[in-house]
């Protein structure tokens, strides 16, 4: 796609070194992403996971709307950078 893959200034998630196939657990589709791609996506992944809890354990109107607003930022970045993986894994 020809974009210089940065992570944003917001986020403050793990950054590996290295990049790492990732299989979709639900379609068993994998997609090999480089160190950054798989840093954000390890980000929406654990974001996710974090706000699943959240819903399970409490009210929707306790809910951070920033944990909401960062887990749409990751997927809105991961979905400019790498289109083709964002539909097999995240979509």
């Amino acid at each position: 796609m020809g974009l210089k893959q940065t992570l944003p200034k917001w986020f403050n998630g793990t950054i590996y070194e290295i990049g790492d196939e990732v299989r979709n657990p639900f379609s068993n589709e994998t997609c090999f992403l480089n160190a950054k791609e798989l840093s954000m996506y390890d980000y929406i992944m654990g974001a996710n996971f974090f706000l699943e809890m959240m819903t399970n354990s409490q009210t929707p109107e306790n809910i951070s709307q920033i944990h909401i607003k960062q887990l749409t930022k990751g997927l809105d970045w991961f979905r400019k950078h790498n289109p083709k993986a964002y539909m097999v894994l995240l979509d």
